[in-house]
């Protein structure tokens, strides 16, 4: 599946319906005055939060959305139909803005939760509206308003409470693999990961946790250098970050420095978002190597340090107990 996280799209609520001029014309009912009725009020477009959607990639083929005109009134007084609303179904954690001003006009992060970005135009007065004493055939009505259009701009960002991230080939695929039932592609080589991997992890407790495996940072990436970028916003929503660093690496202390300016430098409280540091591929490095590692990471950061194996499953237990700590904490 193709991971789509921005679109722009059109959005044209139903024309209000038309009043009428009509009268009654009934025998015996001498005079029996104007009875147009109300034109029926357009259709409105609503987009709706829907949980079994993961992508914005339906919106690549399908771009305009327009809901239903309401429909012309009636004779003896009916108002005409009501347009239908047109419901747009997104994924959960939609930001919506509108594409002329940039305003950011709602976000739609909980199952069924419905965002009206377009009303439906009014209906217009039938004649029957413009009686008075002065004029008791009024032969005239109102046209229907017509319904709001606009550009949107969709922006997803995952919803996922725990945001594993390091330089490509840290082995964050590897992990979410081995800590849920999730199977990205993984191989030898840098940016296997091209789409962030969502991946459920079960508590103790039998509830769920969704991790997030973002695609590989690299020096540059807040300024739009390699893949991160793209892939950043969506650390956002997140709780804890877990930053995974390749232990085996020729100079692991500078991939951790790499991560965190990147972090830094993009903003919006990354860096201070609670994190836990991971020196991964114990079964590949040199024992000693890694000590010296943890010794230097404990002098630049407050953050837990584990050492792991996403292969072996060494240390992961540990892991996920200190994870479940931070995120009731």
């Amino acid at each position: 599946m193709q991971f789509i996280d921005r679109a722009k799209i059109e959005v044209v609520a139903g024309k209000g319906g038309d009043g009428l001029v009509a009268f009654r014309r009934e025998k015996y009912v001498p005079a029996g005055g104007p009875a147009g009725g109300n034109g029926g009020g357009g259709g409105s477009v609503l987009l709706e939060a829907a949980e079994n959607l993961q992508t914005l990639l339906d919106f690549q083929y399908e771009r305009r959305f327009k809901a239903d005109d309401g429909q012309r009134g009636g004779p003896n007084n009916c108002t005409g139909a009501t347009g239908r609303d047109r419901v747009v179904q997104v994924p959960c954690g939609t930001m919506v803005y509108d594409a002329e001003t940039e305003e950011l006009l709602g976000d739609l992060v909980e199952p069924g939760q419905q965002l009206c970005v377009a009303q439906g135009g009014k209906g217009g007065l039938g004649n029957k509206h413009f009686l008075s004493n002065r004029n008791r055939a009024p032969e005239y009505a109102l046209p229907g308003l017509p319904g709001e259009e606009r550009f949107l701009l969709l922006e997803l960002k995952l919803l996922a409470e725990v945001g594993i991230i390091g330089l490509p080939n840290a082995g964050k695929s590897t992990l979410i693999s081995a800590l849920s039932a999730a199977r990205p592609k993984i191989a030898d080589y840098p940016f296997t990961t091209l789409i962030p991997n969502l991946g459920v992890v079960r508590k103790p407790s039998g509830d769920g946790t969704v991790f997030a495996d973002i695609p590989g940072l690299i020096e540059g990436a807040h300024e739009g250098v390699g893949l991160g970028y793209d892939f950043l916003r969506h650390i956002e929503r997140t709780r804890l970050l877990l930053h995974l660093i390749d232990a085996a690496a020729e100079d692991p202390i500078a991939d951790y420095r790499t991560i965190q300016s990147e972090l830094a430098a993009y903003g919006r409280g990354l860096q201070e978002r609670p994190q836990i540091i991971a020196l991964n591929k114990l079964d590949a490095a040199d024992p000693e190597q890694v000590e010296i590692v943890k010794q230097e990471l404990t002098q630049l950061t407050s953050h837990p340090i584990f050492e792991i194996s996403a292969v072996t499953r060494l240390g992961l237990d540990a892991l996920l107990q200190t994870i479940w700590q931070m995120l009731e904490g």
